[in-house]
C-alpha cells in the first residue's frame, strides 16, 4: 500500500469535509489553500491512487466531469435533473447487488454503480418556471 503523503492527506481532508461530490479541479483549488505548490497532475494521480486503494470513490456516471466522493462505503446517489447536483441518498434498507445476480451463470460482481435521477430537495421545493 502506498503511504499517505502530505498531498494525499490534504486531498482526503478536502473530500471528507466536502458537502458535495467534487471534480478534480474543485479539489485542486481547495487543496492549493493548504499545499500551494501542488500541481493539477499531482491531484489527478493521487485521486487515482486513493480510488484504487478504496479510500475514496470515483463517480463516472451521467454527463459532465468525473466526480469524487470522500465516502468509500457503498451507497447510492441522486443526480438532480434541474440543477445537476449529485447527492447521497439514504436508503431504507441496504442495497446488496449480490441479491440480484445469478452466480450460477459464472458472473463475478466486483462493484456496482447505482444512480437515481430526479430532483434534489431544493429543486423539488421550488416552483417550476
Amino acid at each position: 500500500m502506498n503511504r499517505i503523503t502530505p498531498q494525499r492527506k490534504a486531498i482526503l481532508k478536502v473530500l471528507r469535509s466536502a458537502c458535495a461530490h467534487l471534480t478534480a479541479d474543485e479539489i485542486y483549488d481547495a487543496v492549493r489553500l493548504e499545499v500551494p505548490r501542488i500541481s493539477l497532475g499531482t491531484v489527478y494521480r493521487n485521486l487515482e491512487i486513493l480510488a484504487k486503494q478504496g479510500m475514496i470513490q470515483k463517480i463516472a456516471t451521467g454527463s459532465g466531469p468525473m466526480r469524487f466522493d470522500g465516502n468509500p462505503h457503498r451507497h447510492v446517489h441522486l443526480r438532480c435533473e434541474r440543477c445537476g447536483k449529485l447527492e447521497d441518498v439514504l436508503m431504507k434498507k441496504p442495497f446488496d447487488p449480490e441479491e440480484y445476480v445469478d452466480r450460477s451463470l459464472g458472473y463475478v460482481v466486483r462493484g456496482v454503480v447505482m444512480e437515481f435521477h430526479g430532483l434534489c430537495r431544493q429543486c423539488a421545493e421550488e416552483p417550476v418556471a
